[in-house]
């Protein structure tokens, strides 16, 4: 089996993943950046985000497995500590794959499509954003405020929870839309609430002052300047989890918290 490590950056990833490297070698794995079949995350969350992104034109060669030396592990199955325990069941079992689509975001005047895993944010926080979302060509609502996060079934516990959002069980496959800050008075309303909708929905954003927002796709970000809409929808991109052992979700969920 051919592998790559991305790690964290700290001194304590780095020595858990030349550990790890090491005794993936002993099990006759081949280290190969270009060519793997798994890619190792080991540090936090952020660690793998980025590890997505670095291989986001490869997804559908690879599987992720991540090992926990960061702050927040939510996506990781091993801990630090439990390397040997990963490389046993490298040699022995047989992974269970878990798909993930990702989130797919359309700039259609500049001819640019970005992805993620967790959320696409729309936001300004010097500026107050008027910005007209339809839902499959139907208008929805104009929301003013500081912009809006759409989210994943598996971005739900990231951002979207600190937006008072719902929180999702995996398997179902939904898209959720949460207002920044939203702001009303007599004169205008939105729906303030989460808005949970099938994943098969198309959610359009337009308006002029998308010019002065920024776009924060997980971990990454880009202006808007010249861009007056914004499509969202559910991608045909995988990411592919590599599950070894079982690990269950309200067990994720209770670390979190």
């Amino acid at each position: 089996m051919r592998f790559s490590i991305v790690d964290r950056g700290d001194e304590n990833s780095k020595r858990v993943a030349d550990t790890l490297k090491k005794k993936c070698f002993s099990i006759g794995w081949q280290y190969d950046d270009e060519h793997c079949e798994i890619i190792f995350s080991v540090g936090g969350d952020g660690t793998l985000l980025r590890a997505i992104h670095t291989y986001i034109d490869k997804l559908d060669e690879i599987q992720f497995v991540a090992i926990h030396t960061g702050n927040l592990g939510f996506f990781t199955d091993y801990t630090q500590d439990e390397v040997d325990h990963l490389v046993y069941d490298l040699k022995h079992n047989k992974p269970v794959i878990e798909e993930f689509n990702l989130l797919q975001m359309d700039l259609p005047q500049v001819n640019e499509t970005l992805y993620a895993l967790n959320e696409v944010r729309i936001e300004s926080l010097a500026k107050t954003l008027v910005l007209d979302i339809s839902i499959d060509d139907e208008f929805f609502e104009s929301s003013q405020g500081s912009g809006i996060c759409v989210s994943t079934q598996s971005g739900s516990t990231a951002v979207n929870r600190a937006l008072k959002g719902a929180v999702v069980d995996p398997g179902l496959k939904v898209l959720q839309l949460c207002e920044i800050m939203p702001i009303s008075h007599k004169n205008h309303h939105s729906l303030k609430n989460p808005y949970i909708m099938n994943d098969n929905r198309k959610i359009s954003v337009r308006g002029d002052t998308l010019a002065y927002a920024h776009v924060c796709y997980d971990h990454l970000e880009r202006d808007l300047k010249s861009i007056s809409e914004i499509i969202i929808h559910s991608s045909t991109k995988k990411v592919r989890f590599a599950r070894y052992r079982t690990y269950s979700y309200l067990t994720r969920l209770k670390n979190l918290y």
